[in-house]
């Protein structure tokens, strides 16, 4: 039994804080993780800055509404749907992802939730578990499931080279470069060729 685990960022949508950082003008908020392998300090870094700045969860989901999926990201996944069970497993979080569901077809998601108080301010995150893909991965595993896995940043690495074929994509020229055993795709094709391959 095949199940294909796929990130969402950078893979399937744009990434939220990239496109929150040009709508608010808050360059530093472009920092993902491609950029910053340890996802702990990135969030506290970024829930920082929002409070400086006075955002909250509600300017985030104005910016979301407007996100559409990479061209071409809803047709590879209605095919590759067709042909197995897809989850795709997120360091996003529950508040974020719902417009981006229902754009991608509504997909199965796994991914955490953020603390938000009354007033909408973002105070904190829940991560569903500790280091959430690769131990995601390894339970699917648990449950007789062989794993595909793809993503494009450090903290899908795990989850990748934990699976029975792991694949780059759309990644950074330096990630390519520190894992020159992991194929690395840019286009919807390429990948459902290399996924196509392992499941035949």
């Amino acid at each position: 039994m095949n199940i294909v685990c796929l990130d969402l960022e950078g893979v399937l949508v744009p990434e939220i804080w990239i496109a929150f950082a040009k709508e608010s003008g808050i360059s530093e908020l472009k920092r993902t993780t491609r950029d910053e392998p340890d996802y702990d300090k990135l969030m506290k870094w970024r829930l920082g800055i929002l409070k400086e700045h006075g955002l909250g969860l509600k300017e985030i989901q104005e910016t979301i509404a407007k996100i559409d999926p990479i061209p071409g990201a809803k047709e590879f996944l209605d095919e590759l749907r067709s042909l197995t069970q897809v989850i795709i497993i997120s360091d996003t979080f529950t508040q974020f992802a719902g417009p981006l569901m229902e754009k991608l077809g509504w997909p199965t998601i796994f991914c955490n939730s953020l603390e938000v108080a009354e007033d909408g301010e973002v105070t904190g995150f829940k991560m569903r578990c500790e280091n959430s893909k690769y131990t995601t991965v390894k339970a699917l595993q648990s449950i007789g499931y062989d794993t595909i896995a793809s993503g494009d940043s450090h903290n899908d690495l795990g989850m990748i080279k934990a699976s029975k074929a792991g694949f780059l994509f759309k990644s950074t020229e330096q990630i390519k470069a520190d894992n020159p055993e992991l194929p690395a795709y840019e286009t919807y094709d390429e990948l459902m060729a290399a996924i196509k391959e392992v499941l035949d």
